[in-house]
């Protein structure tokens, strides 16, 4: 073979370099089969007006309202995902599947949930009612 058609470059560093080519092209398709597109907010309109200390269950969060302060909960326990209910007298949110208890804010009191319910962004509308983003 004539001298001037061999290669400089070591077979150990073609290795490399391929490899590294390889692993660049790739990279773009592993990003796209890994992307997930976020959810798109869903926006509930409650017309009720709330007395301070009242509270509101819909099919997935309970609305809250101490007077000064509105809040939103998810009604899905962290546990197995069952629906979660409110006990009024005990002022306590317990899940019917495995008994885990959480307070009216949602954080966990005893489990076995080990996670906090999910928490909604409230908005107190001036003419009476609540924005709940989902």
């Amino acid at each position: 073979m004539p001298s001037s058609c061999k290669s400089s470059i070591s077979p150990s560093k073609r290795k490399f370099l391929l490899t590294f080519a390889s692993l660049a092209a790739l990279y773009p398709i592993i990003r796209f089969l890994g992307f997930n597109v976020p959810k798109k907010p869903r926006i509930v309109e409650i017309t009720k007006v709330l007395a301070a200390g009242e509270f509101h269950i819909a099919s997935d969060f309970m609305l809250f309202d101490d007077g000064t302060d509105a809040w939103a909960i998810s009604r899905r326990c962290t546990h197995l995902g069952c629906t979660v209910n409110y006990h009024e007298k005990e002022k306590i949110v317990e899940c019917p599947c495995h008994q885990s208890r959480f307070t009216a804010t949602g954080k966990v009191l005893h489990g076995p949930a080990k996670k906090n319910l999910a928490s909604y962004k409230v908005e107190k509308l001036d003419a009476g009612g609540y924005i709940v983003t989902i």
